[in-house]
């Protein structure tokens, strides 16, 4: 009884402590979403929970007021709020890398502005996998088995000292949660978007056929059945068409690995360092194309 106890306790002190900071966002059962303060005037949410560039933000106490998305990453899966947050206290950004497997995690939600919830749950995994709205695949996720209901994306995940260590994205087959963690990059990604600039990151500036159709496509042209990604489009003037990369291009290693999916392309863009070597099939003729890369929304 005494470990129930203590349990009840800790969750009830992390609702006390966190929970006037966590909101709803729209109204009503199964839309809008959740939300955290994590600063003065500042609202942290994922962009799917986003409709439009206004948003309707409720507040633990019932409180509601009218929010200004001030800037949305889609690939990222992130979006910055500017609303009056009238004097809750932020929650204090902690370190998603001192998690581990079982550590105590405590989930907030307030689904639609429908109340607060807050449960309890123990970490399964860290750096999780996992593919976003958008298609982009999430790297260091952290899976955990605090239950949420729906409407609870975009709400916080704390520490056993209530500091913000994800925000609570995806539910999996099994009832566990998928968190974008907060790590070393997460507050400077949301002092990017709160002042309504684009999250940079690597680019190329070319279309990738779907693999059905870029394994017809290169059948009927004549291309080498091997694994690769087809070049479907590319941006006049962007790094790939400065690089002398083609329509029809069959891209086949980048960064010194060899490339079967997006997700392989994504990875090599992450890890570049200005530039990416690039291996590309054109009919028989196998090529090196260096690009110079370029920040901006991905593509």
């Amino acid at each position: 009884m005494a470990v129930l106890e203590e349990l009840t306790t800790a969750v009830q002190g992390i609702a006390e402590k966190i929970g006037p900071a966590v909101v709803g966002l729209g109204r009503g059962f199964g839309r809008g979403g959740s939300g955290v303060v994590v600063a003065e005037g500042r609202v942290v949410t994922n962009a799917h929970n986003l409709r439009s560039d206004e948003v309707v933000v409720t507040f633990a106490d019932g409180r509601a007021e009218d929010g200004e998305v001030a800037g949305g990453d889609p690939d990222g899966d992130l979006a910055v709020i500017s609303v009056d947050t009238g004097g809750v206290t932020p929650v204090e950004l902690g370190d998603a890398a001192e998690l581990g497997s079982g550590s105590v995690v405590f989930a907030l939600a307030n689904p639609g502005g429908r109340g607060l919830r807050t449960t309890l749950g123990l970490v399964s995994a860290t750096e999780r996998s996992f593919r976003g709205p958008r298609g982009r695949r999430f790297r260091g996720g952290i899976e955990h088995s605090a239950p949420l209901p729906r409407g609870s994306s975009g709400g916080a995940l704390v520490d056993s000292s209530g500091r913000l260590v994800g925000i609570n994205t995806v539910r999996t087959e099994g009832g566990l949660i998928l968190a974008l963690a907060a790590d070393a990059d997460f507050e400077q990604r949301i002092e990017t978007l709160a002042r309504g600039e684009t999250v940079a990151r690597p680019r190329l500036g070319v279309a990738i056929a779907p693999a059905r159709v870029a394994r017809r496509l290169r059948r009927a042209v004549g291309l080498p059945e091997r694994d690769g990604l087809l070049v479907h489009g590319v941006e006049r003037g962007g790094p790939a068409d400065v690089a002398g990369l083609q329509k029809g291009d069959l891209l086949v290693a980048a960064g010194g690995r060899e490339l079967a999916r997006v997700d392989d392309l994504h990875a090599a863009l992450a890890s570049a360092n200005g530039e990416l070597r690039l291996v590309a099939v054109h009919g028989v003729d196998e090529r090196e194309v260096v690009v110079a890369l370029e920040r901006g929304e991905d593509r």
